[in-house]
């Protein structure tokens, strides 16, 4: 199986690509700005955050055309997720209260990349931005007390966004989560 971890500026890239590698992925780090033809042979992508602010750009390197044109699996995470929900119609703001480190994320749909999960874990944040208005295609996953959306999934793609970081050690069920997502990917 091929995953490109689409490199958005995120301080955690590296991780995500290690997350993978681990669990027995080809896994390869690409530029944000490569034609989707160079990666149109991917099993799955990953949309890596970025750096502060990076979720409320008007354009993301070529993640636009990612978007549009892929039929595998996507899973956004933290700036990823934000640039998705833009992309298909949610809006993104600054957060009222920013969230960064442990954080209580109440799950309530097991379904994907949550499948066999409790219906609370401490996840790892690291945001001044999120998601403010679910897109209208999307289902609300996850939500944690200052973060109504901290996960998404489309309702018809194979496309999840997650606001907070699975790759990080402190995130409980981080590699389950990624496991659930390569699942969808078979």
């Amino acid at each position: 199986m091929k995953v490109y971890v689409i490199d958005n500026g995120g301080q955690w890239t590296h991780r995500e690509w290690r997350v993978l590698k681990y669990l027995g992925v080809d896994a390869k780090i690409v530029a944000n700005n490569v034609p989707f033809e160079r990666i149109s042979d991917g099993d799955a992508i990953v949309l890596s955050g970025g750096a502060p602010r990076v979720g409320m750009q008007e354009r993301l390197g070529n993640v636009d055309e990612y978007l549009e044109k892929a039929d595998v699996p996507i899973l956004g995470i933290c700036a990823g997720h934000q640039y998705m929900a833009r992309f298909f119609g949610g809006e993104c703001s600054p957060a009222s209260i920013p969230e960064y480190g442990k954080v209580e994320i109440e799950i309530i749909e097991h379904d994907g990349i949550f499948k066999g999960l409790p219906d609370r874990i401490i996840a790892w944040e690291s945001h001044n931005d999120e998601v403010t208005k679910l897109p209208e295609d999307f289902i609300l996953l996850a939500s944690s007390q200052y973060c109504k959306v901290e996960a998404m999934r489309h309702k018809t793609k194979p496309f999840f966004g997650l606001q907070f970081h699975p790759e990080v050690e402190h995130t409980q069920y981080g590699m389950e989560i990624f496991k659930n997502f390569l699942e969808e990917a078979k």
